[in-house]
């Protein structure tokens, strides 16, 4: 699939999903947003497509809303976005280099990991424009950053650079400059690589289980662990006849 806005392609395991609207710093418009939920519905309907990657074009990831088109529907059901109200069925990685700033931050933050070259800048810039957060910031950002820091950067808008974004955890990696993209490929066939079915339980209980009481989500764990023994048992199995021993395959 590719399209003015959005070019899909796969690498590998990876369907490689990439904003390409580099003369607006990837700002989302409808169209964009359509092109984005194409790209998603492709992928998860793709069983040899293991893991999504998220990309942009020029030099952005995503400058969030494109606020000269203002056409996006804060009441789609899927978000303004295109996909940002719902969770993938499969992991997300998000490839950044340049701004990821408002929207483009939260779609960041949609994605299960992120990695980031040394001169990507975050922020929620819509701040200054009195823009609200309405594509999962405020839900996503204080899990993975602290309620603390979350609320600094949701009230101020200030920017925040690729270093600071490491240590705070907002980004999981600094890639040297230009090799964000092959970094977050690598780190999707690793993903990969693994047995599915029980990567893809573990990711379901740690998402689901977030929100509940510590009894509700053990309880959560159980339940969807329950459901991949079988796959556990084979792994354990091969283990028995002498595979990984010493950290291989690790």
């Amino acid at each position: 699939m590719s399209s003015s806005e959005v070019r899909y392609e796969r690498c590998g395991s990876a369907a490689v999903l990439t904003i390409e609207r580099p003369d607006r710093r990837n700002a989302i418009d409808a169209a964009t947003a359509r092109a984005l939920r194409s790209g998603l519905e492709r992928f998860e309907a793709d069983d040899e497509a293991r893991v999504l990657v998220l990309t942009g074009s020029g030099e952005a990831f995503c400058a969030g809303a494109d606020l000269k088109a203002l056409d996006l529907d804060v009441d789609d059901p899927g978000g303004p976005l295109g996909f940002s109200r719902r969770t993938p069925a499969k992991p997300a990685i998000a490839a950044i280099d340049g701004w990821c700033l408002a929207g483009g931050l939260e779609l960041a933050l949609w994605c299960d990991l992120r990695i980031a070259t040394p001169r990507s800048i975050f922020g929620c810039f819509e701040r200054r424009w009195g823009v609200p957060l309405v594509d999962g910031g405020t839900q996503r950002l204080p899990p993975v950053v602290g309620m603390g820091r979350a609320l600094e950067m949701i009230l101020t808008g200030r920017p925040v650079e690729a270093e600071e974004a490491e240590r705070i955890g907002l980004v999981n990696q600094v890639a040297p400059p230009g090799e964000h993209l092959d970094r977050a490929l690598e780190l999707a066939e690793r993903i990969a690589s693994f047995p599915q079915e029980t990567m893809l339980s573990d990711r379901r209980a740690a998402l689901e289980g977030a929100g509940l009481s510590l009894a509700e989500g053990l309880e959560l764990e159980r339940r969807v662990g329950r459901e991949v023994l079988v796959v556990a048992a084979r792994g354990a199995a091969r283990f028995a006849g002498g595979e990984g021993r010493g950290g291989q395959g690790v």
